[in-house]
């Protein structure tokens, strides 16, 4: 198991993820500076510090609790994606590109979850 939560991989794309939502959400209208661009923000924000929360907890149970937690952000994040191509906020490259690297994550989430049950 990792020493720290930044040595998971799963936080390491997941802050990469959030850095791609600032930079895509960058161009987004103005207008919804307070509406779909803060609320993709926050939502792809709450992954990493979910797991890095649930990770600093100490116990196996409330990392899991908080890694469950994270698929509820990711889930929102990628309803809002959905929000933000249909408005054409986002080109569609930049649609796929971060709704592959959400699955990805999800992937790893799950992945994580069942490697940390499997110890309990």
């Amino acid at each position: 198991m990792a020493k720290t939560f930044r040595e998971l991989i799963v936080w390491q794309k997941s802050i990469t993820l959030v850095t791609h939502i600032y930079e895509v959400t960058s161009n987004f209208p103005k207008e919804e500076i307070y509406g779909i661009t803060s609320q993709l923000r926050r939502a792809a924000i709450s992954i990493p510090s979910n797991i890095a929360e649930g990770f600093g907890r100490n116990s196996k149970k409330e990392f899991v609790r908080f890694l469950r937690i994270t698929f509820g952000s990711i889930f929102e994040l990628q309803t809002q994606l959905e929000i933000s191509n249909n408005l054409k906020f986002l080109s569609l490259n930049d649609f796929n590109k971060i709704y592959d690297s959400t699955r990805e994550i999800e992937a790893m989430l799950a992945s994580l979850i069942k490697k940390i049950n499997s110890k309990s």
